[in-house]
């Protein structure tokens, strides 16, 4: 039988959280439950979890603190915020912090389970590309250890990161339709979408400053199509 998968859910809101976590049971995924942003904080570190649905509003240690937290100990964990605000800084704040999606309350269990099983899909496929390395000039690309190496410095990729650079790749010296990447990786609600894309480009930012050691890389914007991952030609495989 396949393991099942193990959620950390953190919501202060007593009723909701227990409706999250017997619902999500249900759907056979394994659910851990906390009151508050320090009290799920002090349990994380014990158990290896899948996926995290943090509420934004909590007591003690709010949903973005806790956030920021876990991707010290795990960078690549899909986090999904909750959040009772529709307010646009609070999105952008979300998606800066690394967030895989975002649900505003009220939102439908069916929609919140879609969301999940959109990104397991997506973290699933890339793990069993073909192709688990690439060679982007000087860099060597590892999409299974989530790393990119040039010489003897190793800098570790978020989950964000990676999925926007294996696309990136796998287009490399060709157009990534910028609409396509963004429905792709962050998979917005129709209502973020702007969000969204203002997100990736803040991971296009990141992303061009860890390939800045090698000036023969570029990613360059094609005005209103997208981005192309520039690299030598010889590399270019």
């Amino acid at each position: 039988m396949n393991e099942k998968i193990k959620i950390f859910l953190c919501e202060d809101d007593e009723n909701l959280g227990m409706l999250l976590s017997e619902y999500l049971q249900t759907k056979k995924f394994a659910v851990n439950l906390f009151p508050d942003g320090e009290r799920g904080f002090k349990a994380f570190p014990g158990k290896k979890y899948d996926l995290c649905i943090l509420d934004v509003m909590m007591p003690k240690k709010d949903g973005f603190a806790l956030a920021q937290d876990i991707r010290k100990i795990d960078p690549e964990i899909p986090i999904i915020f909750l959040t009772a605000k529709n307010m646009k800084d609070d999105v952008l704040a979300g998606f800066k912090v690394g967030a895989d999606d975002y649900l505003t309350k009220p939102f439908n269990m069916q929609e919140l389970l879609l969301r999940i099983e959109a990104i397991m899909r997506r973290i699933n496929g890339k793990k069993n590309k073909n192709a688990p390395f690439y060679q982007i000039g000087n860099y060597t690309f590892d999409t299974q250890k989530q790393t990119l190496t040039i010489g003897v410095n190793i800098t570790k990729l978020t989950t964000k990161e990676c999925d926007l650079l294996v696309y990136l790749c796998a287009n490399m010296n060709e157009i990534l339709d910028r609409e396509f990447a963004v429905n792709t990786i962050w998979n917005p609600n129709p209502d973020f979408y702007q969000f969204a894309a203002r997100s990736m480009d803040v991971y296009i930012t990141k992303l061009r400053k860890l390939l800045k050691d090698d000036p023969r890389v570029e990613i360059i914007n094609i005005h209103g199509k997208g981005y192309k991952l520039v690299v030598p030609v010889e590399n270019g495989r």
